[in-house]
């Protein structure tokens, strides 16, 4: 199993140097890929310094996140595709863990992580929903869908994830339409139709809270309309065997939309709460949906959903 780190940046310099020497001291032997969007800073020459320990292709233009993440799967050699944003880092035995992981099932197609939410001073302020309380679970293709609609299976931004290279070429790759606004979930949405999933409940990856991150050039009310296009990709895609238990999608809009409303109150961004706030907030529905993907990430070890999933010893 040979993995390749694919890192895409664009003038940050100083944020890319730490995401790629998170990935050159790995205690596991991989590739690392570095794509350049076109930066206008010196990340060519830092990069070019850098020789043959990494792989690297330059944009002659900027063609924006995904096609950024497509370039660098094209260009990699590896079994499977570790991604990481240059915003972000790794822990230094994610790979290892996540190989010891993926030799135990064979036929997984993604495998993701919890994650550490960093400040710019490396402080941590938060950790990603863990699954259950075991150390590593193996999720069924037939129930990731279900798993994903209702919340039970964070399988986060690039940072935690990693996916076999045959599946993410074989779902055409990125979606550059959506660029940078869940471009990676909906990739994700499409990998898994091709074979199971693994998540470990241990941290292997540090996810970075800053201003300028990519997703904060969305508004609010973008972020709401494409969630609500993943919840639907994701609706159509349920197994069959779950059809007669999932919510109808209307409830589940209505609980994304409560959910956005509600992180606008907390953001005091009164312009997007007055655009977003409707019938969604006299929804019992969407209100009992909303406790319960609280509780979920804050007492994980209650999900009683778990037994469905496989706990494997990784």
């Amino acid at each position: 199993m040979k993995f390749s780190i694919v890192i895409t940046t664009y003038n940050r310099l100083n944020l890319l140097q730490r995401a790629i020497d998170s990935a050159l001291n790995q205690t596991m032997q991989c590739e690392v890929v570095v794509v350049d969007d076109c930066s206008s800073d010196n990340t060519q020459t830092y990069l070019k310094s850098l020789g043959n320990s990494v792989v690297y292709h330059r944009h002659e233009f900027n063609q924006g996140h995904a096609a950024a993440v497509n370039a660098g799967v094209a260009k990699a050699s590896g079994d499977w595709i570790k991604f990481l944003d240059d915003d972000d880092y790794l822990a230094p035995n994610c790979l290892q863990e996540m190989a010891k992981a993926i030799a135990l099932c064979p036929d997984a197609v993604i495998c993701s992580c919890v994650a550490a939410q960093v400040d710019c001073n490396e402080v941590e302020i938060s950790r990603t929903p863990q699954l259950g309380s075991g150390l590593a679970f193996y999720i069924p293709q037939a129930d990731i869908h279900y798993g994903m609609l209702l919340e039970l299976l964070p399988f986060g931004t690039p940072v935690q994830v990693a996916c076999r290279r045959d599946a993410f070429l074989e779902t055409g790759g990125w979606d550059s339409t959506l660029d940078a606004n869940c471009d990676d979930i909906d990739s994700w949405i499409r990998i898994v139709q091709f074979g199971h999933a693994i998540f470990l409940n241990q941290c292997l990856a540090y996810r970075t809270i800053w201003p300028g991150a990519y997703n904060q050039k969305f508004s609010l009310t973008q972020r709401l309309a494409t969630n609500i296009l993943m919840k639907e990709k994701i609706y159509a895609l349920v197994d069959e065997q779950y059809r007669s238990q999932v919510p109808l999608l209307q409830d589940i809009k209505n609980y994304l939309k409560l959910h956005w409303i509600l992180v606008a109150l907390k953001q005091r961004n009164i312009k997007s709460f007055l655009l977003m706030i409707d019938q969604s907030v006299f929804s019992p529905i969407a209100w009992r949906f909303l406790l319960t993907a609280f509780l979920s990430r804050r007492f994980p070890e209650r999900n009683s959903h778990i037994r469905k999933f496989v706990l494997i010893d990784s």
